[in-house]
């Protein structure tokens, strides 16, 4: 079993900002980071997710996903992730990042669970600092499948750069 613990973090929304995650297996801890000049929350919050899914080597691992983004847990457990796949993702934000998701979701058998963010919670804490230092760092790369700070981008999934 590997736990998951994310956060993301965005100043001005948009704005500049970071995602982080911790994950845990049995005696093994790892953390992550990254961030972007100018992104929004959401984006950060789907991407910390996104990049602990990618961080794990082996399919068909058994995770436990802790996150205080209702955007994110609310969208795979009530199933509107899928039903925007459906439909191509239409008049839906963040599409690049979704199919990015999806990816990476099928290949495991993942469970999200919904916690209050800023309450005391030592791993949601962490993340939460974590995003906010990468969220600080000079010279931030470009969200370049963010389009309202890239107009021009023409973005495929899975074009973000990670950290």
């Amino acid at each position: 079993m590997i736990e998951i613990y994310t956060d993301g973090a965005a100043k001005g929304n948009p704005g500049p900002g970071g995602w982080a995650a911790v994950l845990r297996s049995g005696a093994h801890y790892k953390e992550i980071s990254g961030g972007f000049a100018c992104t929004t929350n959401n984006r950060m919050e789907l991407l910390a997710v996104i990049s602990a899914l990618e961080a794990i080597k082996r399919c068909n691992a058994e995770i436990t996903v802790w996150s205080d983004s209702s955007y994110v847990c609310d969208a795979v457990n009530k199933g509107w992730v899928f039903q925007w796949e459906s439909k191509n993702f239409a008049k839906k934000k963040n599409p690049d990042l979704w199919k990015r998701f999806l990816i990476v979701y099928r290949k495991h058998r993942v469970k999200f669970v919904w916690i209050k963010g800023h309450n005391g919670h030592p791993q949601n804490e962490r993340c939460d600092q974590l995003a906010v230092e990468a969220s600080l760092k000079p010279s931030l790369p470009v969200d370049v499948g963010y389009t309202e700070c890239n107009p021009d981008s023409s973005a495929m999934p899975g074009s973000l750069p990670l950290q």
